[in-house]
């Protein structure tokens, strides 16, 4: 059963200003469209005031510039920023449930592999030899952490997560069902006359830093002679591909279906959105953002914001597509002036 906040409360958690009654309570959070009489919701944008005007919160985080508006629920808390204020109400009403310590029965343990109590390992998980777990580590069902694996502190690993041997991670990551790291890069040698490719070894390792998230089924590459590395806490979202020997820096923010290829440097605080695809040996600088389904196939200087493919300025980019859109206009009126010519005499 979640827990139950009154408006005074959530006040004092958010350091924002209540305005209404101080007794009102909720016990969860809903969208302010769906929101019942025991939810807190949020108002964020003007966008959604049809929405707030008929919502039944009990609770509403507000923009200071939207607490003032007509209708909707009384009981309000005026905030800088109601998404950024939610992130210190919802680990209340939402506790983390607690975890018990143990290792199944059915666990296949290498030689050699060692932890830290309390760990709990789950059902057909399996431990290759010189595995090492920190404190506080969560493996869940049926994973393989191959031989060699280092795992640090508070590391939560969702079920059916695969670590190839040598596979480095650190304090306080999540590791989302499904996912795959330390597996061979994309390397080969083309084969002449009719010869098949040739298999360059893969030999690096696959380093996870510090809070790190990493999203369901997305697969990050060993290195080949050099280590691929993910700075520390970069969030990475489900179905991403990291090719090998890529160093991704510090607080990125990688969104789903991205793909980013061999030996690509990804630097600190760059945002990649969904289906965004970066060629191998590139550089994206600092703080850099690719739009999505952006193809970069060039380096990006930092703090540049690009779209499209290959990809450019966003500015740019929206001015080819005006002038693209407008183009069929232009026909029209070409083709107009053709006919108009070819037109016998009257």
């Amino acid at each position: 059963m979640n827990a139950r906040l009154s408006a005074a409360e959530i006040a004092a958690l958010t350091q924002g200003e209540l305005v209404g009654p101080a007794d009102v309570t909720v016990t969860g959070v809903a969208p302010i469209d769906r929101a019942g009489p025991d939810d807190l919701s949020f108002l964020a944008s003007r966008r959604y005031l049809p929405y707030f005007q008929q919502s039944r919160a009990a609770v509403v985080l507000c923009k200071p510039d939207l607490a003032q508006e007509s209708g909707g629920p009384r009981c309000r808390v005026i905030v800088r920023d109601p998404h950024v204020a939610l992130l210190s109400v919802i680990p209340v009403l939402y506790p983390e449930p607690t975890w018990t310590a143990g290792v199944h029965p059915t666990v296949v343990i290498g030689r050699g592999a060692l932890w830290d109590e309390p760990v709990a390992i789950g059902p057909y998980a399996v431990l290759g030899e010189g595995v090492r777990l920190g404190k506080n580590v969560r493996v869940g069902a049926a994973c393989v952490l191959g031989n060699d694996v280092q795992v640090g502190d508070d590391v939560r690993i969702y079920p059916h997560v695969v670590c190839y041997s040598g596979t480095v991670i650190g304090n306080r990551v999540i590791l989302h069902a499904g996912a795959r790291l330390g597996s061979d890069g994309f390397g080969y040698v083309p084969g002449r006359g009719g010869e098949l490719p040739r298999k360059v070894p893969q030999i690096g390792r696959c380093i996870i830093g510090d809070d790190v998230e990493i999203g369901a089924n997305t697969t990050i590459d060993r290195g080949s002679v050099d280590d691929t590395v993910i700075g520390a806490g970069t969030k990475i979202d489900n179905l991403v591909q990291i090719g090998h020997n890529c160093r991704i820096g510090a607080r990125c923010l990688i969104a789903g279906q991205a793909g980013i290829a061999g030996s690509t440097h990804v630097e600190d605080d760059v945002f990649l959105a969904g289906q965004a695809g970066l060629a191998d040996h590139v550089t994206i600088g600092r703080g850099a953002r690719v739009t999505v389904q952006g193809g970069v196939i060039g380096d990006i200087p930092p703090g540049a914001t690009v779209s499209g493919y290959p990809a450019r300025s966003h500015r740019e980019f929206l001015r080819a597509q005006g002038a693209l859109y407008r183009l069929a206009q232009i026909v029209d009126d070409l083709e107009a002036l053709v006919r108009r010519k070819e037109e016998p005499h009257q």
